[in-house]
């Protein structure tokens, strides 16, 4: 079973029905909640979505949404090593090399799911859009 890590940009995509990208983001959530893949996040990822989402609509709907999407999702520790990794990488943005740190340590994380692909360039985990991931799980099969 592929374990993928669910980056901010696809779970907003999802939440605010971002067209055309939450119909794939809706496909990802659907694998996990099937147990096809196994989804992961941070706490800097579900930090900065409640931020954003909570932009929008009342605290108690966006826990409760957030709620739901943690029953079948997992997250990764961030921890002391992993900030000083990030802030010592050649990655542009600081959250995203938070995030792909966090992917490396677990050792778990087979593929980081982005909008920005280009963003993780840096990364020695396999990167992919939610669209394209999807197309390599269907042709896989």
């Amino acid at each position: 079973m592929d374990k993928v890590l669910i980056d901010t940009d696809v779970i907003l995509d999802f939440f605010f029905d971002r067209k055309p990208f939450s119909d794939h983001a809706a496909k990802v959530f659907s694998l996990c909640e099937a147990k096809k893949i196994q989804g992961y996040a941070t706490p800097v990822i579900i930090s900065n979505a409640y931020y954003i989402l909570r932009q929008t609509a009342k605290h108690e709907k966006v826990i409760e949404k957030f709620g739901r999407l943690l029953s079948f999702t997992g997250i990764l520790v961030i921890d002391k090593e992993i900030l000083l990794q990030a802030m010592s990488s050649k990655f542009k943005d600081f959250e995203d090399a938070i995030q792909n740190y966090a992917a490396v340590k677990s050792g778990e994380i087979d593929v980081i799911l982005t909008g920005n692909v280009k963003d993780f360039r840096y990364s020695e985990i396999g990167i992919l859009t939610p669209e394209n991931y999807i197309k390599t799980k269907i042709a896989g099969r």
